[in-house]
């Protein structure tokens, strides 16, 4: 495999933002999307119908600010895995093509409109964003230590469903660790399907996922964390009290998910395997719609 170097000699600190824009994914959404649209589930359920918009626009630029500084932390922790990775050589920390205060610096272009946001919002949500931070930095170390590192992601991402209730409600009751929980068991499943993509590469450079760790089951237990995300998402629509249509698109998802671990009892391609992972956007969409229409009914 090439080898790159640690940093590539520049006359200047000045930073290359089409390497920038690569480094925090600019082109592709998904991550953001997958972080989005359960925020956007606590804030319905929290609101008992379509969410405040002044809520939803923060919420909105915050998750965009938050998955591109995670993702600049994680790529500052991987530097030395990504460039044994196949598909992640050309990652921009990993090609030398940005140094790692370069990506420092984006990373406090990003952080910083964040924290500005949460002044936005009541005390409550001020005093849990902390945590936000701390969990997306813990994220890609627990890569090296936790057999299932998709554990710590669903944390991240499923934090803010608490803040946005935080945000709504200024107080936080059961629903909302019930959509908490759901969003965990979420990550599980699809950065599972994800973590195909680099199975030889993470078990020969000894890099620990869900999707090595679970091995022959691993449909199995993508199709259990899709099912315990269900259970979940239907005790939480019982709590609020919402209509049918939430109810039966969850039946809708239900028959998705079935399909989805169907496929994975069978050789799925790394390419594949992508698709099934950004297909759950389209997931976290439909549910979204259902608990609108569930309280319009």
């Amino acid at each position: 495999m090439r080898e790159h170097p640690t940093e590539r000699p520049t006359s200047s600190d000045s930073i290359p933002w089409d390497a920038g824009l690569r480094l925090i994914r600019f082109r592709n959404q998904t991550g953001t999307a997958l972080l989005l649209l359960p925020t956007c589930w606590a804030l319905v359920l929290a609101e008992r119908g379509f969410p405040s918009p002044r809520l939803l626009m923060i919420f909105i630029a915050g998750s965009f600010l938050m998955r591109s500084a995670g993702v600049v932390l994680n790529d500052l922790a991987d530097q030395s895995f990504d460039r044994r990775v196949a598909r992640t050589t050309t990652r921009p920390l990993a090609s030398g093509e940005l140094t790692r205060r370069q990506a420092f610096v984006i990373l406090a272009i990003l952080l910083l409109p964040a924290a500005g946001l949460l002044w936005l919002l009541n005390p409550l949500t001020l005093w849990l964003s902390p945590i936000a931070l701390a969990l997306a930095a813990l994220y890609p170390f627990s890569k090296r230590v936790l057999h299932i590192p998709q554990a710590m992601l669903g944390l991240a991402f499923g934090w803010g469903t608490i803040m946005a209730w935080a945000a709504a409600r200024g107080t936080l009751e059961p629903t909302a660790w019930t959509v908490f929980a759901a969003t965990i068991a979420w990550a599980i499943a699809y950065d599972t399907i994800y973590a195909i993509q680099d199975l030889e590469d993470d078990r020969r450079i000894g890099v620990k996922s869900s999707a090595l760790f679970f091995g022959s089951s691993l449909w199995l237990a993508v199709g259990l964390m899709l099912g315990v995300m269900l259970v979940l998402l239907l005790a939480a629509g019982l709590q609020t009290g919402i209509g049918w249509p939430y109810f039966l698109m969850l039946g809708a998802v239900s028959v998705f998910f079935a399909m989805q671990t169907g496929t994975l009892r069978g050789v799925v391609t790394p390419p594949q395997a992508f698709r099934m992972f950004q297909a759950h956007v389209w997931v976290g969409l439909a549910i979204f719609v259902g608990l609108i229409a569930g309280f319009l009914a």
